[in-house]
């Protein structure tokens, strides 16, 4: 039988992150499907929906993030929770999020004191490998990585002056993708719509073959190695890491001697800095202070790059989360996860303890399976 349960949406704090973790469409389902929906006020305003949205839909508005934890049994959330918000964490409440606890042990070891049962957007991994969750925002990150490196690399912004696409008689700009995932092509898609000279490198040579298929001899593909990526970066002047390791802390990649090595006024972008990063060089900025010089070498790292283009990405979003959200309402974790592998595979903490192999190895913790 379909449970009925407390449903809380809270406003993200993360810097300039302005995606709410719930449409005003998905509040009106959840009400449709016996469920009471909190929602903190203004929790939608950076992505265009009003509290009047949210009341009109079915919610029931609240004015403190304590208000939506201290009565919510799940929490649907953007971000991983920061600090401020870790005491408002309770025993047994589900918490459904984009967590990437690989690079996150003070959250770890928050989510097992507290003994949350936290569900990953990131590892929600279907029969096939492809991470449904984690797709729509790394399509908006890789569309965004060329946008954001094309801007870079204007004299004005501290780049080299290089116009990407270049024109008549002039060289084209020189970008290298290492991933051939969702982030980079979509990153590549970008690139090449923009006119530049775009590599592509990845260790997977059937996806080597459809990227070469699909974009026709307009860019070229490279297998990942550290040669090819040392020639590659050298060369560039823009670099976009979008490596994942489902689960795991990013492995590194592009070496601070290669970063050295480029000319200054060259843009990297590692859309993998919230697992840790691909770029030796790399450490988390934010929408304010989104960059940094390193050997003259302008470096982009912000871990929510999706958060200023908010509209856009919540909605896209929530059009992914909204499936397994309604499932573990209805049914709780156990049962839920129970009925549907790919959701057992968002699992990261349960009953004081991690459950997800990835991170427990990567943060050097006791791996507790869960049994179904």
């Amino acid at each position: 039988m379909a449970k009925r349960i407390v449903i809380g949406v809270p406003k993200e704090i993360k810097i300039s992150e302005n995606r709410v973790g719930l449409t005003e469409a998905g509040v009106k389902q959840l009400v449709l499907e016996g469920h009471t929906v909190l929602v903190q006020k203004d929790a939608g305003v950076g992505s265009r929906i009003t509290n009047e949205d949210y009341e009109r839909a079915g919610a029931t508005m609240v004015d403190s993030a304590k208000d939506v934890y201290g009565k919510a049994d799940m929490v649907m959330k953007v971000k991983e929770p920061l600090p401020d918000e870790y005491e408002l964490l309770r025993e047994n409440q589900i918490l459904y999020t984009y967590l990437h606890l690989a690079a996150e042990a003070k959250l770890t070891k928050v989510l097992v004191d507290r003994r949350v049962k936290a569900i990953a957007y990131e590892t929600i991994q279907a029969d096939d490998g492809s991470l449904p969750l984690l797709t729509p925002m790394s399509e908006v990150a890789g569309r965004m990585a060329s946008q954001i490196g094309a801007y870079y690399l204007q004299k004005d912004h501290g780049g080299k002056g290089i116009l990407l696409g270049g024109v008549t008689g002039v060289n084209r700009g020189k970008v290298t993708i290492i991933g051939g995932g969702v982030v980079g092509i979509n990153a590549a898609k970008m690139a090449v719509g923009l006119g530049a000279e775009v590599t592509i490198l990845d260790v997977n040579h059937k996806r080597l073959e459809y990227l070469d298929d699909v974009f026709q001899g307009r860019l070229t593909t490279l297998h990942s190695n550290s040669a090819n990526i040392e020639a590659s970066v050298i060369g560039s002047d823009l670099v976009v890491g979008g490596v994942l390791v489902t689960g795991w802390k990013a492995p590194i990649l592009v070496t601070k001697s290669m970063i050295e090595r480029m000319q200054p006024g060259s843009v990297v972008v590692d859309v993998a800095v919230d697992q840790g990063g691909c770029i030796e060089t790399c450490r988390p900025t934010s929408h304010q202070n989104p960059t940094y010089e390193v050997s003259g070498v302008i470096h982009y790292c912000v871990p929510n790059m999706p958060g200023v283009v908010a509209r856009t990405s919540t909605y896209a979003l929530t059009n992914a989360t909204f499936k397994y959200g309604s499932m573990l309402a209805a049914l709780g974790v156990e049962d839920a996860i129970a009925k549907d592998k790919a959701l057992f595979a968002g699992l990261n903490v349960y009953n004081g303890a991690v459950s997800y192999e990835p991170v427990a190895k990567s943060l050097g913790l006791e791996f507790k399976p869960y049994r179904v």
